[in-house]
């Protein structure tokens, strides 16, 4: 259907930040986490995974810590790609560095023919100063945008990266065993870059992987990615099909009026006013102009800046917010009602408005087939009580780049030491966030447990 207030048409499975503010929720009626545990489809392989990563478990966390004791801002990781891709060839693989800039790809062949499967962790820190009281909490400086900043792993991708590595140590201690080859791709810039602002022309982090050509030689058949979150307690995993984080845009309004006196208000035009109807116009799209009901969606502004004196109206007013929406065609539709709605406050007060969006991340659309093909595996690794339905979030992931090239599913992982109340944990890119790291190793689980089973249901036709 075309009508647009009616019905919008779901992109083909692909329509970033990680505010993931839901506690567990049950996993009756989901595809993909519902159904009896079932057995792993090459128990011998899985029971190898498990005994193997309870062996480097240590190894595991110590990488967690000194990535968290050096974080880098967005295309800045040259330690963590180092640390990295070091690691990588030490296990005898095929490293490729400089990706996008910062990134590092390795291939890791199996012993026997088989799918690709892609494994992917990102890098970056975030531009905060961490207040959590640990031996290895973060002292570092980078430079944002220009201006000095204090550095954390905020959003826990110490973690992803660290996870990753153990996984891929896990799976070349197994080379021989299997049935297909592994791409590790260890990502930058997955907060934005810390080097330029975006502006719609340049591409940074997952979508610039891609370009360069990350998901060939030899071809993906398949990715799967993870993110932490302290909505959850430690080792807890959760998942849902079909559209899982929500596209961010970013709009730009540039309101021009006529400045004048403000004891005279009548001898100009206010763009103040005009700014203020127009954030307020906004707000009517999603709540009174499309239907809520098949997608939510969120316009937010988050910053608006005009005049420097109580008594002089000025010439410009200038915002810009977040659009935040998880269907293709309804995010275009917004796009054009925000550039229409603010126009034409503005054109009604004899003022102007600008208006500029850049889109930054497409939704995280989970592909179903693939979700409910390896829902059980997930399942499996957590055990009963320890996984449940993820909530739909408001927050975006550039994962969703790959996803629209190759069917992937990205699940989250719990954080917070049990026992927390999961409600009054600090969230994801706090400076209070903290990791229980004794879930981390469930995240080693997950992936290689996700990457042998996958090649032993392709290898069975299943």
């Amino acid at each position: 259907m075309q009508r647009r207030n009616t019905l919008f048409r779901l992109a083909p499975l692909a329509l970033a930040a990680h505010l993931l503010m839901a506690g567990p929720a049950a996993a009756q009626g989901a595809p993909g986490t519902q159904g009896p545990l079932a057995p792993a489809p090459n128990p011998a392989l899985s029971e190898q995974i498990d005994q193997r990563a309870r062996a480097i478990e240590d190894k595991l966390i110590a990488w967690r810590r000194d990535i968290h004791q050096h974080p880098e801002l967005g295309n800045q990781e040259t330690r963590t790609s180092k640390l990295v891709a070091d690691h990588l060839r030490a296990l005898g693989m095929e490293v490729k560095t400089g990706v996008a800039g910062t990134g590092v790809v390795a291939v890791l062949k199996g012993g026997k023919p088989g799918p690709v499967v892609a494994l992917r962790a990102d890098m970056d820190a975030l531009p905060v100063k961490e207040q959590v009281d640990v031996p290895f909490a973060s002292k570092a400086r980078g430079t944002y945008l220009g201006k000095e900043v204090d550095v954390m792993h905020a959003c826990g991708h110490d973690t992803h990266t660290a996870i990753l590595m153990a996984t891929a140590e896990v799976l070349a201690g197994m080379k021989d065993q299997l049935p297909g080859s592994v791409k590790f791709i260890f990502q930058p810039a997955e907060e934005s870059p810390a080097d330029f602002e975006p502006d719609g022309k340049k591409i940074w982090g997952a979508k610039m992987m891609v370009q360069e050509g990350v998901l060939e030689n030899p071809k993906v058949d398949a990715i799967f990615g993870l993110h932490v979150s302290s909505a959850y307690p430690a080792g807890w995993l959760s998942w849902r099909s079909g559209p899982a984080m929500a596209a961010a845009d970013q709009f730009w309004i540039d309101v021009t009026g006529k400045q004048t006196h403000g004891a005279r208000p009548w001898s100009g035009i206010d763009p103040i006013v005009v700014s203020s109807q127009i954030i307020l116009g906004l707000q009517t799209i999603p709540s009174r102009q499309i239907n809520s009901m098949l997608e939510p969606a969120v316009i937010t502004v988050g910053a608006i800046h005009g005049g420097n004196r109580m008594n002089i109206v000025p010439d410009s007013v200038a915002m810009t917010g977040t659009i935040r929406t998880y269907d293709e065609g309804m995010k275009k539709d917004i796009h054009q009602r925000i550039t229409r709605t603010a126009e034409m406050i503005a054109q009604s007060a004899g003022a102007k408005a600008d208006v500029r969006v850049v889109e930054l991340y497409n939704a995280t659309v989970n592909n179903p087939a693939l979700t409910e093909q390896m829902g059980s595996t997930l399942r499996r690794v957590a055990g009963d009580g320890n996984y449940g339905l993820q909530p739909k979030s408001t927050a975006s992931e550039d994962f969703s780049f790959y996803q629209e090239k190759v069917p992937g599913m990205f699940f989250y992982l719990g954080v917070t030491p049990k026992g927390t109340d999961v409600d009054k944990a600090a969230p994801n890119h706090s400076p209070r966030f903290y990791v229980d790291e004794s879930g981390l190793i469930n995240g080693v689980r997950a992936l290689s447990n996700l990457t042998i089973d996958y090649m032993t249901k392709a290898q069975k036709g299943s």
